[in-house]
């Protein structure tokens, strides 16, 4: 395996998203194949003993077991990393994992974390449950509030952990501010950038040290696999995640990785064309529905700051509704076009009531503390035409009495 012509990372850097979400990242075998090779391998054979210890030993590059490398994820690895502007990359099984080993991997007994109170709810779940059980405590914030971030600052405070779109209150985090106090301070930040994706928010611009993605999400964005990703500089993926990585192992499977490299071939025309329907529908619901969430309305709270950080709104939207679950049920079951589901990034629209599915594991008291109400449903708005979205959405609103 080569990489291809142009693959100097000067020259891939240099190359505008689009061009980089296609060919950055690309190695080809001796077949000159145009499409990325699937290597369905476990291990990898050597033609001599010498050559196997100098690749365990570090002093030779190469292949030694799909738990430490593969080809087809190294490649996708290499291309998010290029795409965020990050030094380095490791592909994940799955988006928790992505979160689970970029908090694990730099934590210890007697540490500390500030992080959002709006959250998914496995990432909140991580904060209030599993932290703990190893000895390190977290303090969760309404993370729109500047001020609220540093009063949460302890001596021992090692991290800010956050997503921005916040998952499913769409809160949007001052990236800037915030990335700027944690290093006055040596704190790192983690930041889940799933929602958005490189393509319309790069927070390692902003400042930030770690950006984590589930890549199941907008990444593939065809609901097919499930995988993730921890970017950040070389000296944190190599000395800092990657012994975490190697002797745990949440390794993404080859199979994802290149269905993931697939995907992002189009994330930059998918993701636009969704933000565009998405504040099509968005627009339409604020005339229908108590409160519509989304960050690139202007009644959204931070809707300056979202314009200042985005390229676009991106295709998730959150509504509120005054009749709590029983008519947020009532809409959901109305649907004809719009799936019930509780994915998102998919090419199809896709709605859930996220206190009896991505919420329901962390209580109803954490749920209010997170602003996840009961009249509350998310939205992935897809790549249908948007007038079907709406309209589908209008006759089920109107068979709820809205």
């Amino acid at each position: 395996m080569k990489r291809t012509t142009g693959q100097d990372r000067s020259i891939t850097a240099s190359w505008r998203p689009a061009t980089q979400a296609i060919r950055a990242g690309t190695w080809r075998s001796e077949m000159g194949e145009t499409s990325e090779a699937l290597f369905l391998t476990s291990g990898y054979t050597y033609d001599d003993a010498a050559t196997v210890a100098a690749r365990f030993a570090g002093e030779e590059d190469g292949m030694t077991y799909s738990r430490l490398q593969n080809p087809t994820v190294q490649m996708l690895e290499e291309r998010i990393a290029i795409l965020e502007g990050a030094e380095a990359c490791r592909a994940q099984a799955s988006g928790m994992a992505a979160m689970t080993t970029a908090l694990l991997c730099q934590l210890s007994a007697g540490d500390h974390v500030v992080a959002a109170k709006a959250a998914f709810g496995s990432c909140r779940w991580l904060v209030d449950n599993l932290l703990p059980r190893f000895g390190i405590s977290g303090t969760t914030i309404h993370a729109s509030d500047n001020a609220a971030w540093e009063a949460a600052i302890k001596p021992n405070t090692k991290v800010f952990f956050f997503e921005s779109p916040a998952n499913p209150t769409m809160d949007v985090v001052d990236l800037e501010f915030v990335c700027a106090l944690a290093r006055k301070h040596g704190i790192i930040t983690v930041v889940d950038n799933a929602f958005a994706t490189s393509a319309l928010q790069r927070p390692l611009d902003f400042g930030a040290d770690v950006v984590a993605y589930s890549a199941t999400k907008m990444m593939d964005g065809q609901g097919r696999v499930l995988a993730g990703a921890v970017c950040g500089s070389q000296d944190f993926i190599d000395n800092v995640l990657l012994p975490f990585q190697r002797n745990t192992g949440p390794n993404c499977a080859p199979f994802n990785a290149w269905v993931v490299l697939k995907g992002l071939e189009t994330l930059d025309l998918r993701i636009h064309r969704q933000s565009e329907n998405a504040l099509k529908v968005a627009t339409f619901l604020e005339a229908r529905v108590p409160r519509v969430l989304y960050p690139f309305l202007e009644s959204h709270p931070q809707f300056a700051l979202a314009k200042k950080q985005m390229k676009a709104g991106g295709g998730i939207l959150s509504i509120e509704l005054d009749g709590g679950r029983k008519q947020a049920h009532a809409l959901l079951d109305a649907l004809q076009l719009v799936d019930i589901s509780n994915n998102i990034g998919d090419s199809r629209s896709l709605m859930c009531h996220p206190a009896s599915s991505t919420h329901h594991g962390v209580g109803a008291e954490t749920r209010a503390d997170m602003g996840v109400g009961e009249g509350m449903l998310r939205l992935n708005v897809g790549l249908e035409d948007p007038e079907d979205v709406i309209a589908d959405l209008d006759q089920a609103l109107a068979a709820v009495g809205l």
